[in-house]
């Protein structure tokens, strides 16, 4: 008699908090930022001791390392703001710091840093940049209220700003290793604009795979970071070279293949082989700097892939132009009104009390314990209030990971200290230290434990080089009480719905997708959905356009000739596109909507052919000067191109594209937050519960809105399966919306653009 087959015990799942804390980064060795970190601290410190000025040498060598956490992967362009608005702030924190530390009082002093505290975290919930600048306000300034040196305050600053100067300058100086194709300067947006079309082509073949949709996550993120990468400040309004405006033409001309790749990964059927070839080797020709040679033309039988086709063949010319004439990345400055929104919406409240509270509480317990002489010989109490600043920013990581890692790396970094202190002779033993530790912090900033130890080694060495005792255990106990202060302050009841943060990401994501809906039915005056099913669209709760955006829409259009139309529609009581002369909800298809069969076949030009058969090889340049006439064009091809002859389509175009970039974008910051939010400890993730699935519907939503976008551009028209798919994913989006109490677009709060 067999024994029963024992059951194979149940895989361990560990809990969310935990697990993020466990997870690391993967990527290759950044070797350029690993040579700007062994040049930056460092030699500063080394030059100071030279001429006699170490104090000022310690404040110039943290500003390197401070500008050393921030200096990432991108264009040399975007590196300036990335870098140097992060240094600005932190050289005012430093400066009003330091005067505040010798002039007041501990009590005046602590509702001082309390109050900034406050500030720095709502101006964190901008963007990434501003969290930096944030963080090196808070750090700044309690270093310099809490180390007392004999420079005064305007020195102090200066001297920060040398230090993060001096990395900014190498970093614009130093050529990438291995990046000699072309001018050196535009290396790093030549790698982002290349990384788009490898993302469209993976795109291309994970269509009708489980794979699809994380490549076209990939694909977003791809984007995001070029259009970062090609949009950093100027001196001049338009690019001043022909290499970047190469570049520009190069990205703008990877829009309109995105839009095609989305939508062949939404039709869920397989694309043939040759489909993808055309964005790789449009990749290798970014890469290399040089003319793309043949493409292979993809079959035609399917709008979508007929879309592809003329891309291709747009980017080819693009490509071997020879030179760029596209100033348009398709992106937005923020308003003020946007700023003022970020900051002081729920997320940006949220954020500002959380920072103002943890800092203050620091600042308050660091100067009780210095005053109480705990510190014993050491005058510096900056550690406390630092160490809360870098965990209980919410965009930067989990609070539970952080405090795990800020806690583990302390205690690894101090004990590896204290061991270098033991045997490296003084001061040079310490200054090269400082110096690898730089080295070491580009690779360390994959996980959070890893950067803290090698951030704690470079600072106690730093203030050791400075006079100052070895401090291993004091800076432990410090770390750990740091910790506590943030948990217990970050678990604390606050003022109106937590959550505000994940809340104002997802709602921006929602005004972003409806704005590129809407604009999306009324580009072409699309008939979608009429009188008779205000009553459908009403049951869903589906909101299209608000009055606010109407008013948006005419302000962006201005000079965009569109049709005129006089249709009103009031959908949950929101009267809709009469002002805007848009004609973007008729009649014709009343009875697709109000019935939707759900065995709509589509029409046969949409069927995604499975094999390509033998399709000619496109020669890009060659091609482009042969006789017009010898291939007919379609009706849209003169307005793929956003600078194309077409005035009216190329604008409606070029917005189009603005709003999908914008759209996506807003969505890949909301699932961030999202998937940061719920590796929370379970009393703080339980308040974005249900988020997820609202992101995930509007990811359908937008991609849905893309397929339409290219059927349209085909054949003027959609079909009874867009719009059945566009009335279901708006009538579930208002069912998941209502679950987790998030409001749709209102008239009150809907732009353009989120």
């Amino acid at each position: 008699m067999s024994r029963p087959a024992r059951r194979a015990a149940p895989p361990l799942t560990l809990p969310p908090w935990l697990a993020h804390a466990l997870r690391a980064q993967r990527g290759p060795v950044p070797w350029s930022a690993v040579t700007r970190g062994a040049l930056a601290a460092g030699p500063l410190l080394l030059a100071a001791v030279l001429a006699g000025r170490v104090s000022l040498g310690v404040v110039a060598a943290i500003a390197a390392m401070l500008a050393g956490i921030n200096d990432r992967p991108g264009s040399r362009r975007a590196s300036v703001k990335r870098l140097g608005v992060p240094a600005l702030a932190g050289a005012a924190g430093l400066f009003v710091g330091t005067y505040a530390g010798e002039h007041i009082g501990a009590v005046p002093l602590t509702l001082l840093l309390t109050g900034l505290g406050l500030f720095a975290g709502g101006i964190s919930a901008v963007g990434p940049v501003a969290s930096g600048a944030g963080t090196q306000l808070l750090v700044a300034a309690a270093i310099g209220a809490g180390m007392p040196l004999p420079e005064a305050g305007w020195q102090r600053a200066v001297a920060y700003l040398a230090g993060a100067v001096w990395l900014l300058a190498l970093r614009l100086a130093l050529p990438t290793p291995g990046s000699l194709a072309g001018d050196f300067r535009f290396d790093g947006e030549r790698d982002a604009v290349a990384a788009v079309y490898d993302a469209v082509g993976e795109l291309l073949e994970a269509a009708g795979t489980e794979q699809a949709t994380a490549r076209r996550a990939a694909l977003t993120a791809a984007l995001d970071h070029a259009q970062d990468a090609l949009t950093g400040p100027r001196l001049r309004r338009y690019a001043s070279s022909s290499a970047e405006r190469r570049l520009h033409a190069q990205y703008a001309a990877a829009l309109p293949l995105a839009e095609a790749a989305t939508a062949l990964a939404w039709a869920g059927e397989p694309v043939p082989a040759r489909a993808w070839e055309g964005p790789r080797r449009l990749a290798a020709a970014v890469r290399d700097n040089t003319h793309t040679g043949p493409l292979p033309a993809p079959s035609r039988s399917a709008a979508a892939l007929r879309a592809l086709d003329d891309a291709l063949l747009h980017a080819a010319e693009a490509f071997d132009r020879g030179r760029g004439d596209s100033d348009d990345l398709h992106t937005r400055r923020r308003t003020a009104k946007d700023l003022r929104r970020a900051v002081f919406g729920a997320g940006g409240r949220e954020y500002g009390l959380r920072v103002g509270l943890c800092f203050g509480a620091s600042v308050a317990i660091a100067q009780a314990l210095h005053h109480a002489q705990w510190y014993g010989q050491h005058e510096h109490w900056y550690w406390l209030p630092a160490t809360a600043v870098f965990l209980v920013k919410p965009d930067l990581g989990p609070l539970a990971s952080r405090v795990l890692c800020r806690a583990a790396g302390t205690v690894l970094g101090a004990l590896l200290f204290a061991g270098f202190a033991a045997v490296l002779p003084r001061p040079e033993g310490l200054i090269a230290l400082v110096a690898l530790s730089g080295a070491l912090i580009p690779v360390a900033t994959r996980h959070f434990a890893a950067q803290t130890a090698v951030v704690t080694v470079l600072v106690l060495a730093l203030v050791m080089v400075g006079g100052e005792p070895q401090a291993s255990a004091s800076r432990i106990g410090e770390t750990l009480l740091a910790c506590a202060i943030v948990l217990v302050v970050g678990h604390l009841p606050m003022p109106g719905q937590r959550g505000g943060g994940v809340r104002q990401r997802v709602a921006a994501a929602n005004r972003a997708a409806y704005a590129y809906l809407a604009h999306v039915l009324r580009e072409s005056g699309a008939h979608v959905v009429g009188q008779s099913d205000v009553q459908v669209l009403r049951e869903s709760g589906a909101q299209v356009l608000g009055q606010s955006d109407v008013q948006a829409l005419r302000e962006s259009e201005a000079d965009v000739p569109r049709e005129s139309g006089d249709h009103t529609l009031r959908v949950s009581g929101v009267k809709v596109l009469r002002e805007s002369g848009a004609d973007v909800l008729g009649q014709s298809d009343a009875q697709v909507l109000r019935e939707p069969d759900a065995n709509v076949r589509r029409e046969s030009g949409d069927q995604v052919p499975r094999e390509s058969g033998g399709q000619p090889l496109r020669k890009s340049r060659p091609m482009a000067r042969r006789d017009p006439d010898a291939r007919t064009p379609l009706p849209s091809d003169a307005s793929d191109v956003p600078n194309g002859p077409g005035p009216a389509r190329s604008g409606d175009r070029a917005l189009r594209w603005t709003l999908r970039r914008e759209a996506y974008r807003a969505l890949a910051e909301a699932r961030t937050a999202i998937a940061l939010a719920a590796a929370e400890l379970p009393a703080l993730a339980r308040h974005t519960e249900g988020a997820e699935e609202v992101v995930a519907t509007l990811e359908r939503l937008v991609d849905t809105t893309t397929a339409c976008a290219v059927h349209l551009d085909d054949s003027g028209r959609l079909t009874p399966w867009h719009t059945a798919h566009l009335a279901e994913l708006l009538e579930e989006l208002a069912q998941e919306r209502h679950r987790v109490g998030l409001r749709g677009p209102e008239a009150s709060d809907v732009p353009l653009a989120g």
